[in-house]
Order: C-alpha cells, then sequence, then structure tokens
C-alpha cells in the first residue's frame, strides 16, 4: 500500500492507494480516517484510493464553515487532482453523506455508490443538549474509545481497534461540533433520484447509530439502489468483517460499469 501527499485548494491530503484498475474511492466517517479501509484496500481488478478528508488523520484542516458539502467539493478535486475517472465512491456513516452529496454534484463523474451504514439524505440530528458528550470525546481519551467500541461492536482484533482512537484523537477541533451540526443540516431529499447508477446500501443490524428505517429511506432515494442488512455486524462492516466486505464491493464492481 502507497501513501501519498497533494496539496488540494491550499490543503495537504494525505491518501493511500492499492492495486490497478478502475478505480474506488474510499471514504470514511466522522473521526475517521483512511485506516478504516487498510484492511479492504486489496481488491483484484481495482485501484482502490482512501484519503483522510481535511480535518481528519494527517490531512490539513478545513478554513471557515464546516459541511458536507465543502467535504464533497473538496473530495471532487480530490479525485480529480491525482487523475481518477468515474469512481466508485464509497462511503461510510458520514463519508456516505459526502458520497450523496457527491453524487447530487456531479454524478456524471461517479460510476456508483457504496453507502455503508450512513447518514439518510434527511441528515442525523444530533441534539445540542449532547454536545458536551461530543466534548468529552475529543478531551477525554477513555471516553472517546468507549464510544468508538459502540460503532464496532463486533471488532475483536486490539491493534486495529487501537489505530482507529488514535487517528479519531487526530480530528480538527472545530470538526467535532461542526460535523454533527453539518450533519444536522444536511438534506438532499428530492435531489438524488436523478442518479442514475448503481448504488449499493449496507446497514448493519447492529448499528447503535443508523437505525434500519434511515437505510430504507437512503435506498429509496435513488432509482437503482440496492439495501443489503447484515445481521451479524454494526455500524462498520469493513472493520468488523472485511472478507465479507471485500466480496461485496467486488461483486457491486462488476456490476456497476
Amino acid at each position: 500500500m502507497k501513501e501519498s501527499f497533494i496539496g488540494v485548494n491550499g490543503i495537504d491530503i494525505r491518501y493511500v492507494e492499492k492495486g490497478e484498475g478502475r478505480p474506488v474511492l474510499l471514504v470514511h466517517g466522522n473521526t475517521g480516517s483512511a485506516r478504516w479501509y487498510e484492511q479492504v484496500m486489496d481488491l483484484p481488478g481495482l485501484h482502490a484510493v482512501a484519503l483522510d478528508m481535511p480535518n481528519f488523520g494527517r490531512s490539513g484542516p478545513l478554513p471557515g464553515e464546516i459541511s458536507i458539502e465543502r467535504y464533497a467539493d473538496e473530495v471532487l478535486a480530490f479525485s480529480r487532482a491525482i487523475g481518477i475517472e468515474r469512481p466508485i465512491i464509497i462511503g461510510h456513516s458520514l463519508g456516505g453523506a459526502v458520497a450523496m452529496a457527491m453524487a447530487a454534484k456531479d454524478g456524471a463523474a461517479l460510476s456508483g455508490l457504496v453507502l455503508v451504514d450512513s447518514a439518510a439524505p434527511s441528515g442525523l440530528v444530533t441534539p445540542a443538549e449532547r454536545h458536551p458528550l461530543i466534548e468529552a470525546m475529543r478531551t477525554n481519551p477513555e471516553f472517546l474509545a468507549q464510544a468508538l467500541r459502540a460503532v464496532v461492536p463486533t471488532l475483536a482484533d486490539e491493534a486495529v481497534f487501537s489505530g482507529l482512537v488514535e487517528d479519531a484523537r487526530r480530528m480538527a477541533v472545530p470538526a467535532w461540533i461542526g460535523n454533527a451540526e453539518a450533519l444536522g443540516r444536511f438534506n438532499l431529499l428530492g435531489r438524488l433520484f436523478a442518479f442514475k447508477s448503481p448504488v449499493l446500501v449496507l446497514w448493519g443490524r447492529k448499528d447503535p447509530i443508523v437505525t434500519e428505517a434511515m437505510a430504507r429511506e437512503t435506498a429509496a432515494a435513488f432509482p437503482n439502489a440496492r439495501l443489503a442488512i447484515l445481521d451479524h455486524v454494526g455500524h462498520s462492516v469493513m472493520v468488523e468483517d472485511p472478507a465479507l466486505f471485500i466480496r461485496l464491493v467486488r461483486e457491486f464492481a462488476a456490476q456497476a460499469r
């Protein structure tokens, strides 16, 4: 796996890539980084690229107001900067909202979407009274680890989990509350039906954040979407069952032309 940095709109973006073939761009969720995809980058026949979005991991901060649409603009600009054309976009959680915003902005530039326990097109509201808990995650490593454990309920590899916690602590300070507020403002209802390329919506039944109703709302927003319910995992199949995730992505890529 190759690690690189590239300047995009004045922001240093870290990314990793592996393989050759059709491009697959992997977009992480809140408190995430490319590390969430490190176990699933071996995709024969595909060129897998996973980035740390601005504000996350080892990438630079995003100046100004935080919004899902701005993250989508930066990821689209990143894909153009590294020269990948019509990638399949895989978006996890907040990254799923980013992927949907990319499809709404420039659907012709994408060949398909895989949305993993994604925020729904109507957004994901975190009540303001829960903001102190978010601040506790930012300032208290033990509380952060406890919160992250809930979104990977079946992950048993402690080394992998420790790496996810380590990268979560790198998230830019304004993004902790800013991302929650951005997801609360996010709304693409009625704007996604023009995206005709295939969409696969994955939802883990043990997910404590995204409900089945939200997953069904996401699938219903597109004209060519399929919902797959994974009974044995939670919010993050790519780290909870990497082999299954790889199989599902390869099957999807074979159909998304």
